[in-house]
């Protein structure tokens, strides 16, 4: 099956695009807005990782139908949320760097990190989150679901794989990061392959 995954990001469609495969049993292929010609800014301005997802996949589905693409939309908001810092970064996690700073757009992982570890000094609390929301939208239904895994965040990154926070964020239960395991591993334990999973079950 072809979906549009409204993401410029293509780190995450081609996760997500295996978690599906997987899942489904059969293979997955997903359009992100770069291949269907979007070229539009969505405005995030939900309060919620659930309000986010469902502002980006109507945005898509909009544009798909207004050109007549024949494909259901999924749209997904992630990010870390950390107890210590009360829920932070949270729906800011991709531009939390640069929401600091008083700037727009996201931020460069490391800058997100780096403000991560230093807004975390001296906090014995290091628990944290990592949660994914996804809504799906076609000409007749409208779906969403939502995923989470826990962790506990390190005092500095390891692991050379993955993005965003993965290198702070440790797993105990796999006792590493989630930048130290393949992406295979990852996209059995993540948010985002608990939450693609579930859309799964309920597409049949």
């Amino acid at each position: 099956m072809t979906y549009v995954f409204a993401t410029t990001n293509k780190h995450k469609a081609a996760e997500a695009a295996d978690i599906m495969s997987r899942a489904s049993g059969g293979k997955t292929e997903l359009l992100t807005l770069v291949d269907i010609g979007f070229t539009g800014d969505i405005d995030e301005n939900g309060s919620t990782f659930a309000e986010n997802a469902f502002i980006k996949a109507q945005a898509a589905y909009e544009f798909c139908r207004k050109h007549n693409l024949p494909y259901g939309v999924i749209a997904d908001d992630s990010g870390l949320a950390v107890k210590a810092l009360g829920g932070a970064p949270g729906i800011y996690s991709a531009r939390y760097a640069a929401s600091e700073a008083g700037t727009s757009g996201n931020s460069p992982d490391a800058d997100n990190n780096a403000l991560l570890l230093k807004n975390m000094e001296g906090k014995t609390d290091r628990e944290a989150a990592f949660i994914c929301a996804v809504c799906y939208i076609d000409d007749g239904r409208r779906i969403e679901v939502s995923g989470s895994c826990d962790g506990v965040l390190l005092t500095e990154a390891k692991g050379c794989d993955g993005f965003g926070y993965d290198p702070l964020f440790f797993m105990p239960s796999l006792g590493k990061t989630l930048a130290e395991i393949s992406a295979s591993e990852k996209n059995q334990v993540s948010h985002r392959s608990k939450a693609f999973r579930e859309l799964c079950k309920k597409l049949g």
